[in-house]
């Protein structure tokens, strides 16, 4: 059986979640796409990450008090999977 470092998959799965970010915010926008999204997709994907990181961060659970929409549910998957590689990487570097 040949060695699967840990994180590979996560970092599989975040870039994932990036692109299916990336396509809803260009859905939401009337924007079409065929296939994978442009590179001003994914700054805008990148953008709408760091917001809700942000946001996160800065304010009580909200998402306790209303239903996320699709977007929300696909950011907080997001930030779930980049906290679990981060603390991987923290964990390694222990």
């Amino acid at each position: 059986m040949s060695y699967v470092d840990e994180l590979e998959p996560l970092i599989r799965l975040e870039q994932e979640l990036r692109q299916t970010i990336a396509l809803s915010l260009a859905e939401e926008r009337g924007q079409p796409h065929v296939g994978a999204p442009t590179e001003e997709q994914l700054l805008a994907a990148d953008e709408a990450i760091a917001a809700w990181a942000e946001e996160v961060d800065f304010e009580q659970d909200m998402r306790a008090f209303r239903p996320l929409t699709p977007l929300q549910t696909l950011l907080a998957q997001h930030l779930g999977i980049c906290e679990r590689i981060f603390d991987i990487r923290d964990r390694r570097l222990s």
